[in-house]
């Protein structure tokens, strides 16, 4: 049996083809479903993976992510948590990881309250970067084994915020998977960190390790070619799929 990824797309969202291409490629099957239908149709069920692209939903408008979020709480509350609650994958990078926060579903998704949010660069413009990541001793299927990964950003807000209280549980719970990085100082410091995040902050899970937000793309990070120094041998291979390649392995374990 063939593991199953629904990529959600409309509204703006722009990355649903690159992100539909490497759940392909880690080998699973990858459907492109519009909201509505996934929402009218109740079609999660059917599916191991949900998969939250990247772009501009709904033009960004009240903040990045904020409509899609509201949306998704409210139509499709009851199959997320359901789908949650079967041990099943979800993801969402870039947008879709502000989608997550503000719908409530990162960092625990029971709860369903935000408590975390991503705002506004401290460069107060748009990134359009490569960033390395370090992979932190989390619960994270998806960054399972990923020591280091270089990926780009693209966003005008990717600043992960939360109190002091919620990082600290972030930090015991080990639901911090991947931080900016730079090899020279301890701390990222711009551009190493593109947009200010708390504690280096590039992407986080649940408590399972089974809901997963990142903010970097690892779906643009498919061929050697997509790296910038690809000529100069620095890229052997698309480093982003290992993260599509562990969720896959997972739920053909577990799941399938």
């Amino acid at each position: 049996m063939e593991v199953k990824t629904l990529v959600l797309t409309g509204y703006g969202i722009n990355s649903d083809f690159e992100l539909q291409n490497s759940f392909r490629m880690a080998g699973a099957q990858a459907d492109r479903v519009h909201f509505n239908d996934a929402m009218q149709k109740n079609l999660l069920r059917e599916y191991h993976i949900l998969a939250i692209p990247g772009g501009f939903a709904f033009a960004d408008d009240i903040a990045s992510g904020k409509v899609f979020a509201n949306k998704l709480r409210f139509k499709m509350q009851t199959q997320v948590q359901d789908f949650i609650s079967q041990g099943k994958l979800v993801i969402g990078i870039c947008n879709g990881f502000q989608i997550l926060v503000k719908a409530g579903l990162l960092p625990n998704p029971k709860e369903l309250a935000q408590t975390t949010t991503l705002t506004f660069n401290d460069s107060g413009h748009f990134e359009d970067r490569w960033v390395q990541l370090k992979g932190c001793d989390s619960k994270s299927v998806w960054a399972k084994g990923i020591k280091e990964l270089p990926l780009p950003v693209r966003h005008g807000e990717g600043k992960f915020v939360a109190s002091e209280e919620t990082l600290a549980l972030l930090n015991k719970n080990k639901q911090v998977a991947f931080r900016y990085f730079n090899p020279s100082k301890a701390k990222a410091e711009y551009p190493w960190n593109p947009n200010g995040a708390m504690e280096d902050i590039a992407a986080i899970c649940d408590e399972t390790g089974r809901v997963f937000g990142i903010m970097p793309h690892p779906e643009a990070f498919a061929f050697p070619v997509n790296h910038p120094r690809w000529t100069r041998g620095e890229a052997k291979e698309g480093e982003g799929l290992k993260i599509f390649q562990n969720a896959v392995d997972y739920a053909k374990k577990r799941l399938v």
